[in-house]
């Protein structure tokens, strides 16, 4: 018997014009995001005199590493590039234990003040983070007092003021997540005769890894990339500096450094870049989840 195969038809290849329009405003979209990381990779490539140059290029013909090199060769920056990494790993992992956590009792518990401590988590994202800068200054100054590992110039205090503004935030957002999962779930495990203890580590969390997943990510990159808070608590302890702090010592007032705030700028975004690749599925699927509920 003959297999009669039928030919799209015209219009089916040819797409329509609201989609068209659609797709080529995504691309430009997209292109004007992608060109200033664009030309900041370039940048660091370039050799000093196309850098400064008063025309300069959208491509280099000679790509060199020497700016590569000033950066690696500054004094401490390996201590930088740490300080950052536990500042932002622990601020990840606090978050996600602590926001989880939170979600959990306010979402399967019902007790006394619940909502209006979920309408002070509202209030807490509608806060500018520069009229939080000052008193958060003097709060770490006099927790400084009581726990020095906490305090000013200590990388536990930029922890501590990170997570205060990464919790409402992750426990609004893991608050869908933990609802999403029947209460018959949890029911049925009871029969089994697992614990809540057990049924909230070995079956409610796994079930809202993605939004941890998409929390983590929004932490991260929060942690890494903060220069405020970096400048504002870590006065005098040079050592405890991190990664935003160090790319100030290209700046000076006569001659900047541009190849070497390029280079230090493409190394900082590359930890990040990794990351996001490593969690780009669950964070997908953790968004999707996140607008749903």
């Amino acid at each position: 018997m003959a297999v009669v195969t039928r030919k799209p038809s015209r219009r089916r290849l040819v797409k329509r014009p609201g989609r068209l329009i659609a797709e080529i405003v995504t691309v430009v979209i997209a292109a004007m995001v992608a060109f200033p990381i664009y030309w900041m990779v370039l940048s660091a490539f370039k050799p000093a005199g196309e850098v400064q140059s008063a025309n300069p290029k959208p491509w280099t013909l000679a790509p060199s590493l020497d700016s590569f090199q000033r950066v690696l060769t500054v004094s401490g920056f390996g201590g930088f590039f740490l300080n950052s990494v536990i500042v932002a790993v622990a601020v990840v992992a606090l978050s996600l234990l602590m926001s989880f956590l939170a979600a959990v009792a306010l979402t399967r518990f019902n007790f006394r003040g619940r909502t209006v401590l979920l309408v002070m988590l509202l209030v807490a994202q509608m806060v500018p983070i520069e009229a939080l800068t000052i008193p958060l200054f003097f709060l770490m100054r006099s927790v400084g007092d009581v726990a020095p590992a906490f305090g000013l110039n200590e990388l536990g205090s930029l922890v501590l003021v990170h997570l205060a503004f990464s919790l409402p935030f992750a426990i609004w957002m893991l608050r869908g997540f933990v609802a999403a999962v029947p209460v018959e779930l949890e029911e049925a495990a009871k029969l089994d005769g697992a614990s809540r203890l057990r049924f909230t580590w070995q079956i409610l969390f796994p079930l809202v890894a993605p939004g941890l997943v998409a929390i983590s990510v929004l932490a991260f990159i929060h942690a890494w990339n903060d220069f405020l808070f970096a400048k504002t608590f870590i006065i005098s302890k040079t050592e405890n500096q991190t990664l935003p702090q160090a790319i100030l010592v290209f700046f000076k007032p006569e001659d900047t450094d541009w190849g070497a705030v390029m280079a230090s700028s493409t190394l900082m975004t590359i930890p990040v870049l990794v990351f996001f690749i490593l969690v780009q599925r669950r964070l997908v699927s953790g968004m999707a989840g996140a607008v749903k509920g």
